[in-house]
């Protein structure tokens, strides 16, 4: 399987224990950094960009196994025996993958809004709606955001797929290959399966948006049974942007304890 080399970005002092933030579909390190900087403070932060994401070299096969390795092989180049690992949604599943595949590698787990199994939804639409951009015809990213107003109507969406619109000389292009993305849709929603892998044995944090029906109980304690749910009222899948706050509180208390 080949190994992608990540990008990522490093905070905090090497002498703290080390933290891996993992982030989700069409996110990046970069949604991460209000995080990082805090949680810097008691760890030895590193946020990546997984494969296809972010800074991160492009490959054909995007999946969680794939992904897996990337982060393990990662941990291996920075000399990191073991860190914890927080992960959301996509980012969740690597970790959870991690976990179930080498749990001596893993400190503690925490898991934002997502569970081990597979979801109902679709990204066609999304992917579709972001290929039929006119790139060409595109002045400024308002008027990218109007655009897809009409095929993604919430604005908080639109604004954070448009993360990946940038602007290299003189035109905007996407940092992201959609063309892999669309293939690898179907991975992504899915988690694989674990029928033949023991249940991780070490302590985890399942966070989840009150407003959010991605987790439920019943999906995570068969692989999980030490798992702690913690939700977070006023929060839908994107917790850690609407409650940082409460996330943070959340987050830290369940790494120092």
């Amino acid at each position: 399987m080949a190994v992608v080399e990540l990008a990522y970005s490093e905070f905090g002092r090497s002498d703290c224990a080390p933290l891996i933030v993992l982030h989700g579909f069409f996110a990046s390190s970069r949604n991460w950094r209000f995080i990082a900087e805090r949680l810097a403070a008691s760890h030895h932060v590193f946020v990546v960009d997984l494969r296809n994401h972010g800074a991160s070299p492009h490959h054909p096969v995007m999946d969680y196994p794939a992904m897996m390795e990337d982060v393990r092989s990662f941990m291996v180049r920075r000399g990191l025996a073991k860190a914890s690992l927080l992960g959301h949604s996509m980012g969740g599943k690597v970790a959870m993958w991690l976990a179930l595949n080498d749990p001596g590698a893993v400190d503690k787990l925490i898991i934002a809004d997502i569970a081990p199994t597979r979801y109902s939804h679709r990204f066609d639409s999304t992917i579709s709606a972001l290929k039929m951009l006119p790139l060409a015809a595109i002045g400024n990213r308002k008027q990218a955001e109007e655009y897809l107003a009409p095929a993604i109507p919430e604005l908080g969406y639109r604004q954070f797929l448009l993360q990946n619109l940038v602007l290299r000389d003189g035109h905007y292009r996407w940092r992201v290959d959609l063309d892999i993305f669309s293939r690898s849709a179907p991975q992504i929603v899915t988690f694989p399966d674990a029928a033949n892998r023991a249940p991780y044995s070490g302590d985890a944090l399942f966070i989840t948006g009150a407003e959010s029906a991605f987790v439920k109980a019943e999906t995570v304690f068969p692989l999980f049974p030490k798992a702690r749910m913690k939700t977070l009222a006023g929060a839908g899948h994107w917790l850690h942007v609407q409650q940082p706050e409460s996330f943070l509180a959340a987050t830290l208390d369940f790494l120092r304890a």
